[in-house]
């Protein structure tokens, strides 16, 4: 071979090895951080006033709670009247889930009106309903399997 064709091979390899290193460091720092969210996906807010945000009307069989039902936080809750409920390992979220498999903000549960849905944060892993991993807001219902990682929740009453 010739000496160009060598070193031509080298700078291929280098520029491989350089493009896997950058994307390790970009995973690693968006599962320590949490992924960018978009300004047109945030909730719009009115400006020059702080709202507080809608509580959903209570109504006679609606969940009240999400429960973890399977995990290393088994019977963990929270109160569906606090919503929107951020999950993950991060210390802003209202689950805080000890697991290997979840990001710092992994993902979100809110309400529509009287309906429930979870939205995936932009995960490394994934939000699962079932065996479906979800890719956009997804309504959820009472006794619905949310799957983070190896953790289960579900809505309560």
């Amino acid at each position: 071979m010739s000496e160009l064709t060598l070193l031509l091979i080298r700078i291929a390899y280098l520029a491989v090895l350089w493009i896997f290193v950058l994307s390790a460091i970009s995973v690693i720092r968006s599962d320590m951080f949490g992924a960018r969210v978009p300004e047109t996906a945030r909730s719009p807010e009115p400006r020059g006033r702080e709202s507080k945000p809608k509580k959903p009307a209570k109504r006679r069989g609606a969940p009240t709670h999400v429960l973890v039902t399977e995990g290393s936080n088994a019977g963990e809750r929270a109160e569906l009247a606090e919503a929107p409920i951020l999950i993950g390992r991060g210390s802003d979220a209202a689950i805080r889930l000890d697991d290997d498999y979840v990001s710092t903000r992994h993902a979100r549960i809110a309400a529509a009106g009287d309906q429930w849905f979870v939205e995936d944060l932009g995960s490394t892993n994934g939000t699962y309903i079932g065996t479906v991993r979800i890719t956009q807001p997804t309504t959820i219902t009472l006794g619905t399997q949310v799957r983070i990682g190896k953790t289960i929740l579900e809505l309560r009453k």
